[in-house]
């Protein structure tokens, strides 16, 4: 560890011990490996995707017709065989691929439902699952809904329709009825694979009455097929639904794997967008298997024996692409946990680690935070040992929680990588790689290989470092997303229109003297007070380093004087007092932390901030109660919406 000064961030440079062993063992070597993946794009991913099954190998490695991408065109393949089939033929039939921990548990933590699968019996189920989807009248290109909890069947009916050819569409349980229509209707999707229900904090979430309510607001669905989990009572319609465990009644464990061309669409997954109307973001096979699996071994720093936990919901793209795709395709254990990190209480998580030896640990700093506010009492009193690498994705990690998760997860010993990607992007993004990368806590640090990313102004031209402006991906990769579905024109407008020749990502960030990426937060995260341009991750990040404060939120409200005013939202650790004496103490924290111009106007107690239930802040709701005093917009997907009774009681 060294720091370059008394105003610049500490280092933390790789432990050498990890380095030794790494896949890219120093800076140097990254630097060597970029360069080249960068001057020599289609060379590189030529050999990458040499490691991965083909039936048939490419024509060529890019097409490119800005913005129009085909990788690996002409070529042929399947991500579920490179998933299942082309590990067990590398000798791993045998070794775990899966182990799944139901929500469920004893009053001691004990869980009441385990399983662990491995990659011959995880071949076996999506087979059978996979050939009663053909008998059920499924067929290649058919779009295939899928409203399941986090359980092994949801990674199974994953790759048991990219086995046939069936794009998935993934639908987080946390959404309404109304949200599933939408998505039904925009993806035209016919099939729908459901649960009774899924636990959530010992209660059950009703996914098949929102499933339901759903068939009755579209007039398209033609089959449900019904996990038994919860085994709570529901509606059946005899004409329409099928138990799951019907319908793979028997059915043979053998189903050969469909021979997809290269851009055969693989999956839809819906995301939230400026117009109100949910984006159904479109990725296809080839590129995104290939960017999956070599963005995951590099990133994670994948060895034979590690079982690795991604905590994040299948519902979301970090869930596709970490808990299913990427390490899959590198043989590797992968955790599953259905339920909430605090139940029955807080100690869960760290239970989970230390009960199957989790190596490598990928969660949000969302998390980060709450556990935190736990304190680190709690942390101590499981063996993390087994623990080698610590990883966040989601939003950006403030250095205070980075130093907590360092010291009280990682004993001080396991690099941290804060890795920043989208749901478009298919993959990491910008990333510290374990073995190479010098770590500054709250940068994502550098480009990953064939990423050229770069800060520019509205014109396209680079800003000079440490000057904020608009973060751009100036070449294609495979992973990116190829259109939105059934919108060709937003596509352009959005993706592809803001800055000509890359992509615009709707981030704003800065890039410092050493080539490191701060990522300051969504363009429509930005704060404008007095004709300054304020980032909330930067705001956010100087509350939560008050050491009374365990998280923060902060939004834009208009104000006369000023154009916009902060406001801040805070949730303070255990133990500690609220007051209007905390509240000026917090508005000068801010003020000699970044300035004066970036003291919070309002500052707010409250005991939980509104969260998705994938961690995200619903800014929307906070912006919306500082405005108008009351929340009252659309809150289907909150985690706990007893947050915003309080919150309203509150500003009331």
């Amino acid at each position: 560890m060294s720091v370059s000064s008394a105003t610049q961030p500490m280092i933390y440079n790789p432990p050498k011990d990890f380095a030794k062993q790494a896949h890219v063992p120093s800076l140097e070597a990254y630097e060597t490996e970029w360069r080249r993946s960068i001057n020599d794009p289609e060379g590189y991913w030529g050999e990458v995707a040499a490691e991965s099954h083909f039936f048939k190998k490419w024509d060529r490695v890019l097409e490119w017709n800005p913005p129009m991408a085909k990788w690996f065109a002409g070529g042929q393949t399947n991500v579920c065989y490179n998933c299942l089939d082309f590990q067990i033929e590398k000798g791993l039939g045998d070794h775990p691929a899966i182990i799944w921990e139901g929500e469920p548990a004893a009053a001691d933590g004990t869980p009441k439902q385990q399983v662990t699968l491995s990659y011959r019996q995880l071949h076996a189920r999506v087979c059978r699952f996979a050939n009663a989807l053909k008998k059920l009248g499924i067929k290649k290109n058919d779009r295939v809904t899928i409203y399941l909890p986090m359980v092994p069947e949801l990674t199974i009916a994953m790759l048991a329709c990219a086995r046939i050819g069936a794009p998935h569409s993934v639908i987080f349980g946390g959404f309404s009825a109304q949200a599933i229509a939408d998505r039904l209707t925009d993806a035209d999707s016919h099939h729908i694979i459901t649960s009774d229900g899924g636990w959530r904090r010992g209660s059950v979430v009703p996914l098949k009455s929102n499933v339901d309510e759903a068939c009755k607001l579209v007039d398209k669905v033609s089959k449900v097929i019904v996990l038994k989990h919860c085994n709570n009572d529901v509606h059946w319609d005899a004409g329409r639904d099928i138990w799951w465990s019907d319908a793979i009644d028997g059915m043979s464990e053998d189903c050969a794997a469909e021979k997809l061309d290269a851009e055969h669409m693989l999956f839809l997954l819906y995301t939230s967008g400026s117009t109100g109307k949910p984006k159904g973001i479109l990725h296809t096979t080839a590129g995104y298997m290939v960017y999956t699996r070599h963005s995951a071994k590099q990133v994670f720093d994948y060895k034979p024996d590690d079982v690795y936990w991604c905590t994040a919901d299948i519902g979301w793209i970090t869930g596709h692409s970490y808990i299913v795709y990427g390490p899959l395709q590198n043989g590797v254990t992968s955790v599953m946990y259905e339920g909430a990190p605090n139940f029955p209480d807080w100690e869960r998580f760290w239970q989970i680690c230390e009960r199957y030896g989790v190596t490598k640990f990928y969660t949000a700093p969302t998390a980060i935070r709450a556990f935190m506010k736990q304190g680190a009492e709690l942390p101590k009193k499981h063996d993390l040992s087994s623990l080698k690498l610590l990883g966040t994705v989601g939003e950006p990690i403030n250095p205070a929680a980075w130093a907590w998760y360092n010291e009280h997860i990682g004993g001080n010993r396991c690099p941290i990588i804060d890795t920043w990607w989208q749901t478009e992007t298919g993959g990491v993004m910008i990333t510290p790689l374990p073995g190479a990368t010098p770590t500054k806590p709250g940068s994502a640090t550098r480009p990953f290989f064939g990423i050229d990313a770069a800060v520019v102004d509205h014109s396209g031209t680079p800003v000079e470092p440490n000057e904020s402006g608009l973060l751009v991906i100036r070449k294609p990769w495979p992973g990116m997303l190829r259109g939105v579905y059934g919108d060709e024109a937003r596509y352009r407008k959005q993706y592809w229109s803001e800055i000509e020749g890359c992509y615009f990502t709707g981030d704003s960030a800065r890039c410092d003297e050493d080539g490191y990426f701060w990522i300051i937060g969504r363009v429509d995260d930005v704060i404008k007070v007095s004709g300054h341009r304020l980032g909330t991750a930067e705001i956010e990040s100087a509350l939560v380093s008050h050491p009374k404060v365990a998280e923060a939120a902060v939004i834009g409200f208009p104000d006369e004087m000023t154009g916009e005013a902060i406001a801040a939202f805070v949730t303070v650790k255990s133990g500690v007092n609220v007051s209007e004496d905390l509240k000026q103490e917090l508005r000068q924290h801010v003020s000699r932390t970044l300035g004066a111009i970036a003291k919070p106007k309002d500052v707010r107690f409250t005991d939980g901030l509104p969260k998705t239930r994938s961690g995200k802040i619903m800014r929307r709701l906070l912006r919306e109660l500082a405005t108008t005093g009351s929340v009252k917009g659309d809150i289907t997907t909150l985690e706990d919406l007893t947050t915003i009774a309080k919150l309203n009681g509150e500003a009331s």
